[in-house]
C-alpha cells in the first residue's frame, strides 16, 4: 500500500502528491488530467521588472527539469528533484493571463503568462500584484500544451459568464472555482456546422423554383373533361384547312351598279379605240 503525503508548497496552496500513481498527485474533486508534458521541462517564476512597479517587492524562483500538468482546474509543475524551497507548484487556470509560446531562434520554445497569485499560496506579493510564470520545453510540448490550455480556460471562462447572468454559484457543493462546477463543464469540442438539406441546392442569384414553374408555358392534349376524369379522345379532330375559307352567301353591298360601271368604261375604251383608226 503506496502512501499519500501532503507537501505543503512554498508557491501554492495543498498539494497531495502520490509517487506511486500516474499522474503522480491526488486528483482534486471533479478533477481530470488533461495533458502531461515530456521530461525535461525548465521551470521559471520571477517579479516583472515592469509591472506593477514599486508595489511588490522582487521574487525569483527557478528549476531546470521537471514535468508538467494541465487538468480542467489548475496547472500542476513537479520537479524532478524536490528541494526545501521548492517542492511542487499549482495554480489555478483562471489566474493565469496573457498566455504565449515564444520560438526563439536558438533554443527551446517557451510558454509565458502572468500569475496572480493566491492569498497564502507563499508568494510574497500583494494581491494586487502579479508574477511572471516561464516553462521551457526542452523535449518539445509547448504548442500542444498552450492549445489545451487555451481550449480549456475558454471553457472555464464561458461557465463562469453563464453562471454570473444566472445567479448561480452558491452552496456547498458547488466547486471552489467561482462558483463552477467543474466536473459539469463541458470541454469538448464543438461539432463543426454543417448545412444539410433533402432538397435540390438552389441557385443564389437565379429564380425560385415557383417562378420558373408559373412561366412555362403548359401543353394540354385534346382529352375529356365532363366526368372530371382525363381520357384520350379517339375522335378525329379536324384538319386546320377544312374551315379556313368560306364564300358569302349574299353580293355585297352595290354589287351590281359596280359591275355595270365596269362594263361601261369597257365599252368607253373600245369606241375610242375604233374612232383612232
Amino acid at each position: 500500500m503506496s502512501r499519500t503525503k501532503r507537501v505543503r508548497s512554498h508557491l501554492s496552496s495543498w498539494v497531495m502528491l502520490s509517487p506511486a500513481t500516474n499522474p503522480p498527485y491526488t486528483p482534486l474533486p471533479n478533477e481530470q488530467n488533461l495533458f502531461t508534458s515530456p521530461p525535461r521541462v525548465a521551470f521559471s517564476l520571477t517579479t516583472p521588472a515592469h509591472y506593477p512597479g514599486k508595489q511588490q517587492q522582487p521574487f525569483s524562483l527557478a528549476h531546470t527539469s521537471g514535468v508538467l500538468y494541465l487538468t480542467n482546474r489548475r496547472l500542476i509543475y513537479l520537479p524532478d528533484k524536490t528541494t526545501d524551497r521548492f517542492q511542487s507548484f499549482a495554480a489555478p487556470i483562471l489566474n493565469l493571463h496573457d498566455s504565449h509560446v515564444t520560438a526563439p531562434f536558438f533554443g527551446a520554445n517557451q510558454w509565458l503568462a502572468l500569475l496572480q497569485p493566491t492569498q497564502g499560496g507563499g508568494i510574497t506579493v500583494p494581491s494586487t500584484g502579479v508574477v511572471e510564470i516561464k516553462l521551457t520545453f526542452k523535449e518539445g510540448g509547448a504548442f500542444d500544451f498552450h492549445t489545451q490550455f487555451e481550449r480549456v480556460k475558454e471553457r472555464l471562462q464561458q461557465a463562469v459568464e453563464v453562471s454570473r447572468i444566472h445567479g448561480d454559484g452558491s452552496g456547498s457543493s458547488r466547486a471552489a472555482m467561482n462558483g463552477v462546477e467543474v466536473g459539469n463543464v463541458n470541454l469538448e469540442d464543438l461539432p463543426a456546422y454543417q448545412e444539410q438539406s433533402d432538397g435540390p441546392l438552389i441557385s443564389p442569384i437565379g429564380p425560385p423554383p415557383t417562378a420558373i414553374a408559373a412561366a412555362a408555358p403548359v401543353q394540354h392534349t385534346p382529352v375529356q373533361r365532363d366526368s372530371g376524369v382525363a381520357v384520350d379522345d379517339d375522335r378525329p379532330q379536324p384538319k386546320p384547312t377544312d374551315n379556313a375559307f368560306s364564300p358569302p352567301s349574299e353580293a355585297p353591298p352595290a354589287y351590281e351598279e359596280a359591275q355595270m360601271q365596269t362594263l361601261q368604261d369597257e365599252l368607253d375604251i373600245r369606241r375610242l379605240g375604233g374612232n383612232q383608226s
